[in-house]
């Protein structure tokens, strides 16, 4: 295993943990966040993904309002987005939402939360593309720690803050610690 790899820890580094979104278990989270081991998405995962995903173009195509890709979100549910602006509402939506604050959570947490994360969108029901799971399983692999700090949330659900410092890597946002250093994660990508 690279230095870049996520090595302190990394007692199981020839397991991988497949995600179905459906049977995950505690000790494949320990695995992962502690362990050192990768993570893969199921081929049936993979496939569920790409049909959910197909009923949204398909429905953007058609001109259907899809709440959250032509709509805004929470009480601007009625505001119409054009699909042209839609990867700017999402990229809006990642930034306006990183409100935490305090301290970051320690790498392990991180590395659960990422696969928590995958794991839930292989069950197929967000519309996302399998790109996004690919990418959070990638962060992983690479051993690119997005910095989500502990306190700080909006919405009702609660976890829209972390979820928001969890995915601004993705498009080269936030920071990120990498090689036991922090740094923007655009040079770490």
């Amino acid at each position: 295993m690279t230095e870049a790899h996520f090595s302190p820890l990394a007692t199981d580094p020839d397991r991988t943990v497949v995600l179905t979104g459906a049977d995950l278990t505690i000790a494949d989270v320990e695995a992962v966040a502690r362990g050192g081991a990768r993570a893969a998405l199921d081929v049936h995962a993979r496939a569920r993904i790409q049909e959910a995903r197909d009923v949204i173009e398909g429905l953007v195509a058609a001109g259907e309002i899809v709440y959250g890709v032509t709509t805004g979100f929470g009480d601007l549910a009625t505001t119409t987005i054009d699909p042209a602006d839609s990867r700017q509402l999402q990229e809006n939506l990642l930034v306006s939402h990183a409100a935490g604050v305090g301290p970051a959570f320690p790498r392990e947490v991180v590395r659960a939360m990422l696969l928590l994360r995958a794991n839930t969108l292989a069950l197929g029901h967000s519309g996302c593309r399998p790109l996004l799971v690919d990418a959070l399983l990638a962060l992983l692999d690479a051993g690119i720690h997005p910095v989500v700090p502990e306190q700080g949330s909006v919405g009702a659900s609660g976890d829209l803050a972390p979820l928001a410092h969890l995915g601004l890597p993705l498009i080269g946002r936030g920071e990120v610690e990498f090689g036991g250093r922090r740094l923007r994660a655009l040079l770490a990508l």
